[in-house]
C-alpha cells in the first residue's frame, strides 16, 4: 500500500482514494442487487414462473443482504476489511456466473437468494460506515452521502444497459455482464484498500497532526462482537426507533419500488427498457439528493431531516398510482420527487447511530439497523408480489407503503431525545 501513498505524493489524504475504491465496490454490488428486477419478466416468459415465485428469491436475497450487515462489520473488525471484502466479491462473481445455468425456481432461490444476497450484504452500508468512521473525523456525513449514493449510481450505470441486453440477447447474457463487473473490482480492493490510516502512518482526515495514531482493534470473535453489540443496543429505546424506521425505509425503497417498478410499468404498457430508464433517472436525482443529505447531516438536526425525508416519500408513493394516468408530467414528476429522497435517509441515520452509541460500536449497531432495513425490503418485495398476483394491480401496495412512510416520519422525531425531567410540584 505504501507504493500507492508514494504515488499520490501527499497531494491529498489517502482516505479519499479509499473512498473511491469503496465507491466502485458498492457500485458493482448495487448493479448486482438491481439485476433481478431486470430478469423478472424474461424469467416469467421463458419458464412460466409467477412473479410471486420470483419475488420469493428476491426477498431471500434482500433479507440476507440486510442480515449480513452486523456480522460483516464484526468480521471486518476481526479479520480486516480487505480479506472480508475479497471473499465476498469472489462469492458474488461466482454466484452470478453460476446462475446462467439455472432452470428451476429453487436454483434461483439458492443462487440469487442465498449466495448473492449474502455476499452483497458484505459490500453494503456497513462497509461504508466502517470506512467512514475509521478514515474521517470531519466531513463524515458528506462522505457517507457519497458512498450511499453509489447505490443510485449503480442503477444509473447498469439498469438501462442490462434491460437492453435482456431485451435483445436474453437474461443469461445479463448475468455474465454482471459477473464480470463484480470480478473487475477485486484487484482494486487487493492492491489499493488498506486496513486503517495507521497502516499508512496517517491519522483520520480532519484529526489534529499531534493526535496519537489509533491502535488496531483487539481481535475478538466476530459473533461475539455482533451479538454483544446487539445485546447492548437492544436494551435502549433509540435502537428500536432506528430499527423500525429503517424497516419502513427498506420496505418503501429496495423492497417495493426497486423490485417492482419495472414490472409495474409493464402493467401500463411500458417496455422493460422504459421502466429501467425511469429507475435510472431516479438514480441520477438520488446521486445529488443523498450527497446533499450527507452535507446537511453535518449541519442540521438529523431527526428533522428524517422527518421530511420520510414524509415526502410517503406522499410521493401515494401519488405513484395516479402518475401513470398523467400524460407528460406524471412519471417524470415522480422520478424527480422520489429520486431525490431514494436513500437520503442513510447519512442522518448513521449520524444518529454514531451520536448515540459512539464511534467504535456505531458500525455494528448500524449493521443491525440495516438488517431491519432489508427485512422491511424483503417483506415488501414478497408482499407486493403477492398483492399484485391476487389483485392484478400494485395500487394497494403503493398506498400501504406510503402510509408506513408517514408513520416513520413521526417515529424518527423521538430518536436520541432525552426524557424530559418532571417539573417540580407546588407544595
Amino acid at each position: 500500500m505504501n507504493w500507492a501513498a508514494r504515488l499520490i505524493g501527499g497531494r491529498f489524504h489517502y482516505g479519499w482514494l479509499t473512498v473511491a475504491v469503496v465507491f466502485l465496490v458498492l457500485l458493482a454490488a448495487a448493479g448486482t442487487r438491481a439485476t433481478p428486477s431486470v430478469m423478472m419478466l424474461p424469467l416469467e416468459h421463458q419458464f412460466g414462473w409467477s412473479r410471486g415465485t420470483i419475488s420469493l428469491a428476491i426477498s431471500v436475497n434482500i433479507a440476507l443482504y440486510g442480515l449480513m450487515g452486523p456480522f460483516a462489520a464484526a468480521a471486518m473488525q476481526r479479520f480486516g476489511v480487505r480479506p472480508t471484502l475479497l471473499a465476498a466479491l469472489g462469492t458474488m462473481a461466482a454466484g452470478v456466473a453460476l446462475s446462467s445455468l439455472m432452470t428451476h425456481p429453487w436454483q434461483m432461490v439458492l443462487i440469487w437468494g442465498v449466495m448473492v444476497g449474502g455476499s452483497t450484504g458484505v459490500a453494503a452500508l456497513s462497509l461504508s460506515a466502517t470506512v467512514v468512521t475509521r478514515w474521517f473525523t470531519t466531513h463524515r456525513g458528506l462522505v457517507m452521502g457519497i458512498l450511499t449514493a453509489s447505490s443510485a449510481t449503480g442503477q444509473l450505470v447498469f439498469l438501462p444497459m442490462l434491460a437492453a441486453i435482456a431485451e435483445h440477447y436474453g437474461w443469461r447474457q445479463v448475468v455474465w455482464v454482471v459477473a464480470l463487473a463484480a470480478a473487475i473490482v477485486i484487484p482494486l480492493v487487493l492492491f489499493l484498500l488498506p486496513e486503517r490510516p495507521a497502516d499508512m502512518a496517517l491519522r483520520p482526515y480532519g484529526e489534529p497532526h499531534d493526535a496519537p495514531l489509533a491502535p488496531a482493534a483487539a481481535k475478538q470473535n466476530p459473533l461475539a462482537i455482533a451479538f454483544g453489540t446487539l445485546g447492548m443496543a437492544s436494551k435502549t429505546r433509540d435502537f428500536w426507533l432506528l430499527f423500525f424506521s429503517f424497516f419502513i425505509c427498506g420496505a418503501s425503497t429496495n423492497g417495493y419500488v426497486g423490485t417492482h417498478l419495472i414490472a409495474m410499468c409493464g402493467d401500463y404498457g411500458m417496455t422493460e427498457v422504459q421502466g429501467a430508464s425511469l429507475l435510472a433517472a431516479m438514480g441520477i436525482f438520488d446521486l445529488f439528493g443523498t450527497t446533499l443529505s450527507g452535507w446537511l447531516s453535518d449541519r442540521f438536526d438529523s431527526r428533522v431531516l428524517l422527518f421530511w425525508y420520510y414524509g415526502l416519500r410517503g406522499l410521493s408513493l401515494m401519488y405513484l398510482p395516479h402518475a401513470f394516468g398523467i400524460d407528460f408530467f406524471g412519471l417524470p414528476l415522480f422520478a424527480v420527487f422520489y429520486g431525490l429522497d431514494w436513500i437520503a435517509t442513510v447519512p442522518p441515520t448513521v449520524r444518529l447511530a454514531t451520536d448515540v452509541y459512539g464511534k467504535e460500536a456505531a458500525p455494528v449497531v448500524f449493521g443491525w439497523v440495516v438488517a431491519g432495513h432489508q427485512l422491511g425490503a424483503a417483506f415488501a418485495a414478497l408482499g407486493a408480489g403477492m398483492l399484485r398476483a391476487s389483485l392484478g394491480t400494485y395500487t394497494v401496495a403503493s398506498m400501504i407503503s406510503g402510509g408506513l412512510c408517514l408513520v416513520a416520519a413521526v417515529i424518527v422525531l423521538r430518536i436520541n431525545r432525552a426524557a424530559k425531567a418532571p417539573e417540580p410540584q407546588a407544595v
